[in-house]
Parts: structure tokens; C-alpha cells; sequence
């Protein structure tokens, strides 16, 4: 059976997909060209991702079929040794396209079991896009971060922090929170120098204020489609949406050097 054949079947089938891009510090195959954004890096990392798992796969007579792809190369996958885990910085931004509040704690599962870790030093967390006119409030926030704290309850995380929250609500969400954010992004795009209310604010309460440069959607559902349409021939994907992508970075602590950085990625199939 030719693999693009198995590879449709394959998709045809499944009904959850999960991908690991692998360490990107060492994927010769994606420094060919310089992405121009962070949304065009992780179309290629899905496309090149699964290019590579379905190409992999041996050819059979009689195809095994699954409900989830477990989409991972392991030889551009490595795991942190216990000896070497004191010795780093495990930090995640997690990015969510739906408000389905166990995603969280999906990701951090994930995320943990793929790099070998008991706990997350620390996840910064980007809430779905709102609709158009709706502004993000407290109560967005809330059960999100109400996972956040139970992980950090449970000691699958150590720190949590937010992305993209002005002065007024970093302020609300600290004074309703029972574990505090330790840090908030802020997109530089969107203004050159830090507000100074923002930055009295983290000052007075010891938040780390961070810079980032994503977009406010790392990549649309028609990006994620079109990235995995492109990985293989005549592949159906209409019906996949994307439902968290978590970016992860390694970090040695004592030189400040990325070790490792990554993408996983979680969607589903629309059921009839």
C-alpha cells in the first residue's frame, strides 16, 4: 500500500491528533529558510511533522487503523534525564483556540510525558480569541486559571503567569486568584514602551513583566488545515480543529542557552 494511501486512511479514521514537532534547536531540515513569523514556523513544523511520521510508517498488507494519531518522531525527541533536570528551565505558553477548561490540564500531561518531567517550571496561558467586539474579562479568566491553580496545587507546575493583560485586569485577576501570577506578556507590538501603570503595579506585587512578539492567533483553523493538508496527498481536513498548541522552551539555567524548543499540538474531529 502506497504510504499516502495508508496516510489518508490513517486521518480518515482517527479522531484526535496529537503531534510532537521534536527539538527545533536541532532540526537541520527546517533551517532551509528563515519563517517569517511565529505562525509561519509552526505551519512548517506541522507539515514537516507529519510528512516525516507518515513517510515512517511501514508498509503492511493489512493497515492497523486508530482513533488517536500519536503523531511523534522519536529520534528528534529527547527526554530530560533526572540527573540534568536541576540543571534546567522547563517553561511552556500554552495557547488555547477553545474555551474547554480541561485543556489545561491536557497540555500539562502532555507536555510532562513528553519531555520527561514530573513538573513545569513554569506556564504562561493565552486565552482563545474572543468574539469580534467582546473584550477579555475577569470571568474569562477565571476557570482557566482556576486549573492553573489546581496544577500548581498538585505540583505539576510551579509558576503561572498571563500574556497580554493590562493593568486593570492583571489587578483584578491577582486580588480574585489564590496563587498569583508571577508574570505577564506584553506584546510590544501593541505599544513600543511598558504602561507605567502596569509596570508600578508588578513592581509593587512582584510580577515579572515579560515582552513577546505572537500574534493574537499563533495560527488560524485554515492555517492548521492547510498544514496538515500539505503533509501528504488527497487528505481530508475539513472536519479537524485545532484546540491548543503549547510552545515549550528548555532553558540551562546557569549559561542561558535554549537546550530545546518545541511545539505540541492537540485537535480533534467534528462529529456528525
Amino acid at each position: 500500500m502506497e504510504p499516502h494511501v495508508y496516510a489518508k486512511m490513517l486521518l480518515d479514521h482517527a479522531t484526535t491528533l496529537k503531534l510532537h514537532t521534536g527539538n527545533l534547536v536541532n532540526r537541520s531540515r527546517l533551517k532551509k529558510k528563515c519563517p517569517s513569523s511565529q505562525s509561519e514556523e509552526l505551519q512548517d513544523c506541522i507539515r514537516a511533522t507529519l510528512s516525516e511520521w507518515f513517510a515512517s510508517i511501514p508498509p503492511v498488507t493489512e493497515p492497523e487503523l486508530y482513533r488517536i494519531l500519536d503523531c511523534t518522531i522519536p529520534q528528534n525527541t529527547e527526554a530530560i534525564t533526572p540527573e540534568e533536570r536541576e540543571e534546567l528551565k522547563v517553561s511552556v505558553k500554552l495557547f488555547l483556540s477553545e474555551s474547554d477548561c480541561s485543556s489545561v490540564r491536557n497540555a500539562v500531561d502532555m507536555a510532562c510525558a513528553s519531555l520527561g518531567v514530573s513538573q513545569l517550571d513554569s506556564v504562561i496561558i493565552a486565552p482563545p480569541l474572543l468574539s469580534e467586539g467582546e473584550s477579555l474579562a475577569l470571568a474569562h479568566l477565571q476557570p482557566l486559571w482556576e486549573e492553573l491553580e489546581g496544577l500548581v496545587h498538585c505540583q505539576k507546575v510551579a509558576a503561572i503567569g498571563t500574556s497580554d493583560l493590562d493593568k486593570t485586569l492583571l489587578e483584578q485577576l491577582y486580588n480574585w486568584a489564590q496563587v498569583k501570577p508571577s508574570s505577564n506578556q506584553v506584546n510590544l507590538a501593541s505599544c513600543c514602551v511598558m504602561p507605567p501603570d502596569l509596570t508600578a503595579f508588578a513592581k509593587e506585587f512582584d510580577i515579572q513583566l515579560l515582552t513577546h512578539n505572537d500574534s493574537k492567533e499563533l495560527i488560524s483553523a485554515e492555517g492548521f488545515q492547510e498544514a496538515v493538508q500539505e503533509s501528504s496527498k488527497d487528505l481530508q481536513v475539513a472536519d479537524w480543529r485545532l484546540e491548543w498548541v503549547l510552545r515549550y522552551s528548555i532553558i540551562v539555567k546557569s549559561r542561558g542557552i535554549i537546550k530545546a524548543k518545541g511545539y505540541l499540538i492537540h485537535a480533534k474531529k467534528k462529529t456528525q
